[in-house]
């Protein structure tokens, strides 16, 4: 089978984003296991249906606007989730380590994302974006509709904010 089929692309966008893209659209669904699945599944049949000369090059940050788009849209008809999307993002680590490590390292983890959720939304997308999917800064801009220097604002404030409200930073 040629590379440039839809079916090749999306096995390996399927085998390289699945998971991934399952956990940041469990984030914005807040903690929707189900429907981020459902969410994903969409996203790759939208692949499936493209040419693939329309995400070449650029299939990452495709992947995640159609995802972030598709959640949204779910988001605006239904009403609001029960679990917030830092306890969703808490299910997301399965490895484990011996059992005080695991302990200190959950704590840490757990504080960290309860205190991303007091951020702003924005802050809070685009950390996300840049930490959980490991995202470039041109690929958060073009997912979320922001230019390239407003996401590294967005960023270096969030980190910054966060970084007080961790006790790290008591200049502030």
């Amino acid at each position: 089978m040629p590379e440039d089929t839809p079916e090749s692309m999306v096995e390996t966008a399927h085998r390289d984003f699945e998971g991934p893209l399952i956990g940041y659209a469990a984030g914005l669904l807040g903690g929707d296991w189900e429907r981020a699945r459902d969410v994903v599944q969409d996203t790759f049949l939208k692949l499936y249906q493209q040419d693939p000369a329309t995400v070449q090059g650029r299939l990452k940050s495709w992947l995640y606007t159609v995802t972030r788009n598709r959640a949204i849209d779910i988001l605006r008809k239904d009403k609001p989730m029960t679990l917030s999307s830092s306890e969703a993002f808490e299910a997301i680590d399965d490895w484990r380590l011996d059992p005080a490590a695991e302990a200190e390292r959950s704590e840490s983890h757990a504080e960290v994302l309860r205190l991303v959720e007091r951020l702003p939304e924005n802050q809070r997308e685009v950390i996300r974006l840049k930490f959980q999917a490991d995202l470039s800064y041109k690929e958060i801009a073009e997912i979320t509709d922001l230019s390239v220097s407003n996401v590294g604002f967005l960023l270096h404030t969030g980190i910054k904010r966060l970084r007080v409200l961790m006790g790290l930073d008591p200049s502030l």
